[in-house]
């Protein structure tokens, strides 16, 4: 009996040992799970916030804009690909690295402080520096300076004013010769003196309107609004431009010579434009040249592009103004061009005409013996093998010449 209790009991105490074994086995595993758990989570946090600096400093770096982050103490914590540039800068550029631990410092004491820094260059640019404290419920979390390049917004801001105040000064002009020639006709008995205001009166208001056309034309060309590409061919465009031409060279005497290849030269273009822009090199060619002093038009394949070339025997134009004379409103000679009616539009346009086209505009010029201009359009694949449209304007055959030059106006 008592081997039997004994036994009984020693089961009764494995089984409580075994119980409480198993269960201080299953709070190590449960404390482990948990532990490995916690070490997962702690991962995946850092993981995400590893990754999410990695997307912030990939964001920052692609702006083109400087960003410097500063601690309280002033001290740079950071700085994105654009603004590093300025670290390790010199000459001019050093001005920028030096403005931003100013304006940084400034920044750390509670005020939002910008400057404006010139950099000379070459290229000259403009560069705005801001800084500014970053703060949230009192809580003091550093600065953060900003580098913007400005020079483009001030040299378009400059643009615009130059424009409205060139286009106020030349409307002026045929306005008030209006004014003046409408009052004196009104008052004016004699018919012959009449007649001679009358006709007066039909220039400025003729003039009025170019001005308005070659603004409207600008404006579209700039603008590249319903610009529709097609092969092209150009000596089709070349002769819509000298039967434009051709009542302005006869009024001036001056013959207009063509040397065109006997095969077609097709290019992917907007022929309206390309149009305006070869009549704007030709009748700027005609108003520089002296009467019976040619004009010479010629077109060849060079490579895969195109080359228009219009040469006058003119005035010539001074080296100092040959980088300018492709923008709005700038006239070489002032006085000449207000006697011809111009506004200093129509090189303006052929210049957008070829950026319009992937090409360019060259002038070579030599004071006192004349100007060459040429226009040169790439030709592309489409052009090589679409036909190209037929005008639906009349085209005059006299005034290309496949095989030699032809004085094209007025003779000499």
């Amino acid at each position: 009996m008592i081997v039997a209790l004994v036994v009984v009991a020693a089961v009764v105490g494995l089984v409580l040992v075994g119980a409480v074994a198993w269960r201080e086995h299953r709070h190590f595993v449960d404390a482990e799970e948990s532990r490995r758990r916690d070490d997962e989570m702690h991962r995946r946090h850092e993981d995400e916030v590893a990754e999410s600096e990695a997307r912030l400093r990939l964001s920052l770096d692609a702006i083109t804009q400087g960003v410097v982050m500063a601690d309280d103490a002033g001290n740079v914590l950071y700085r994105n690909s654009y603004a590093r540039q300025f670290t390790e800068a010199r000459h001019g550029e050093a001005l920028v690295e030096a403005a931003v631990v100013e304006l940084l410092a400034e920044a750390a004491r509670g005020r939002a402080v910008e400057r404006e820094v010139e950099l000379f260059g070459p290229p000259r640019r403009c560069m705005l520096v801001c800084a500014m404290p970053l703060a949230l419920e009192g809580r003091d979390y550093g600065s953060v300076a900003l580098i913007d390049d400005i020079t483009e917004p001030q040299r378009l801001d400059a643009m615009r004013r130059d424009f409205v105040a060139n286009i106020s000064h030349e409307l002026r002009t045929p306005m008030g010769a209006l004014s003046l020639l409408a009052e004196t006709l009104a008052g004016e008995r004699d018919l012959e003196v009449a007649s001679r205001l009358a006709m007066r009166v039909q220039a400025e208001a003729i003039r009025l309107s170019d001005i308005l056309d070659d603004l409207l034309e600008l404006s579209r060309i700039e603008s590249d609004e319903s610009s529709e590409r097609a092969p092209v061919i150009v000596q089709h465009v070349i002769g819509d431009a000298l039967s434009r031409l051709k009542p302005i060279a006869d009024e001036k005497q001056v013959p207009i010579e063509t040397a065109l290849p006997a095969f077609d030269l097709i290019v992917q273009a907007d022929r309206r434009q390309l149009t305006s822009a070869v009549f704007n090199l030709l009748d700027n060619a005609v108003k520089y040249s002296d009467a019976h002093r040619p004009v010479r038009v010629s077109a060849e394949l060079s490579g895969d592009c195109v080359e228009l070339e219009v040469r006058d025997q003119g005035y010539g134009i001074p080296l100092h103004h040959q980088r300018r004379v492709f923008e709005r409103f700038y006239q070489v000679d002032r006085s000449r061009e207000r006697t011809d009616g111009g506004v200093g539009l129509g090189l303006a346009i052929v210049r957008h005409v070829a950026t319009n086209h992937g090409g360019e505009v060259r002038v070579d010029s030599t004071e006192g013996e004349g100007s060459t201009f040429t226009l040169v359009l790439p030709i592309s694949e489409d052009a090589a093998t679409e036909k190209p449209a037929e005008s639906d304007e009349h085209e005059d055959a006299d005034t290309v010449d496949a095989n030699a030059s032809q004085p094209i106006g007025a003779q000499a």
